[in-house]
């Protein structure tokens, strides 16, 4: 008999756990060990072998050294390629670790050196491919101009959905027709796995700074990459060798995270559509970012991400400094870098986390990014409502600074 196909809410809640009845545990166990008893010199050898190339533990075998292979990471590793719909997914020991083994597998011995990024991006992913740091040419450019971008020793495209900090849709299927035969790679932070799936979509790689809404508390930091096999042996062999596994107690955090992953989405989309609908009609405000909020021409949402998402950006009337006021004057709201935990936080992009963006591609100084929690959405619009009020009270008595040139 076939098994029937579980609907994710219930796969978050029991995937990567089918090992624990025969080890007779309920709860995820954690293994710490950072080295494993060898059964013999020869199954050693194998055993460091298979791993170090980037396969998987060898049948009666060793796991050797925590570098290579960990269980509990393993269970976090088949829990989250089933929601994404994959074979197979690898976790590192933050999200841009987990981009720098995307970058380094897929150029390091192809000989093909240059890469395709759509932007907007995540500002660190930004940062790491114009820095020249890998060794890699970037030809940064917009959704239509993939095509034009791509040449014969093009590695990889890199595209997010929905971008960070402005919340723009990519299609992910036009990318990949655009790309042709080069791989493509979606970082997949903001939607999740909840809401969307690239790999479905025709994309080679789905990423995410596990960081945000897949641990959901902040407190762990940790990246994930959801892919077939073979790309999962390359960027496994390139964590071996790097030394960028994700630590137990991480995965075992991640884990889980995931059973209450789609519950918090929902609840966090539900509240975040509250706030831009109120955000959409304040005086303060000149434009919110939100997906859907400029209406969906190309009709994104339903056919490639299954609801809107709970972060969301606003271009604020009053510039960099009320910006500054507003950021200082929430309470609820902590201002802080990161997003997607269970508590509400406000952030300026351009002076944070997209810094090192060239100018010409850094988002503008009246931009504030909120990733909205689980708090009732009452009291988050009261908490924005005080704020906007401060930032009024500032402009009226002629306090604004210039400081952000």
């Amino acid at each position: 008999m076939e098994t029937p196909q579980l609907h994710p809410d219930t796969r978050a809640i029991h995937a990567g756990r089918d090992d624990l009845e025969a080890l007779g545990v309920h709860a995820l166990p954690i293994d710490l060990s950072t080295t494993n008893p060898l059964p013999d010199i020869e199954r050693g050898g194998d055993s460091y072998e298979a791993m170090a190339l980037g396969g998987r533990p060898i049948d009666g075998g060793s796991l050797v050294y925590a570098r290579l292979w960990n269980p509990t990471v393993g269970r976090f590793e088949e829990a989250l390629a089933d929601l994404e719909g994959a074979s197979a997914s690898v976790a590192f020991s933050s999200g841009m670790a987990a981009m720098t083994a995307v970058i380094l597998a897929h150029t390091g011995t192809t000989g093909k050196r240059h890469i395709v990024a759509v932007r907007p991006l995540y500002g660190g992913t930004d940062h790491l491919l114009g820095s020249g740091l890998l060794g890699v040419e970037t030809t940064f450019c917009e959704e239509a101009e993939v095509a034009d971008a791509v040449r014969a020793d093009t590695a990889l495209v890199i595209v997010e959905t929905p971008a960070n900090p402005t919340l723009e849709l990519v299609d992910i299927t036009g990318v990949v027709a655009r790309a042709g035969s080069v791989p493509v790679v979606v970082d997949n932070t903001f939607a999740t796995p909840v809401l969307q799936n690239p790999i479905a979509l025709g994309a080679r790689m789905s990423l995410h700074s596990a960081t945000k809404y897949l641990g959901g508390h902040g407190d762990v930091i940790a990246g994930v990459v959801a892919c077939d096999e073979e790309t999962a042996e390359a960027l496994r062999r390139v964590r071996a060798v790097t030394g960028a596994i994700l630590h137990p107690l991480g995965a075992y955090l991640l884990h889980r995270g995931l059973a209450t992953l789609p519950i918090r989405m929902q609840r966090q989309q539900e509240t975040a559509r509250a706030v831009a609908s109120w955000l959409a009609d304040h005086p303060a405000v000149a434009e919110v970012f939100y997906p859907g909020a400029g209406g969906d021409p190309r009709g994104l949402i339903g056919r490639q991400m299954r609801g809107t998402g709970a972060m969301l950006a606003v271009r604020l009337r009053g510039g960099f400094e009320a910006a500054s006021v507003l950021a200082a004057s929430v309470s609820l709201f902590t201002h802080a870098v990161s997003l997607g935990g269970v508590d509400s936080l406000i952030q300026h992009p351009a002076a944070l986390t997209h810094r090192p963006v060239p100018p010409e591609a850094r988002p503008s100084a009246d931009i504030v990014r909120l990733s909205i929690g689980l708090e009732h959405p009452g009291d988050l619009i009261a908490d924005l409502e005080a704020g906007f009020a401060e930032v009024s009270d500032a402009a009226a008595s002629d306090t604004f600074f210039s400081t952000a040139s």
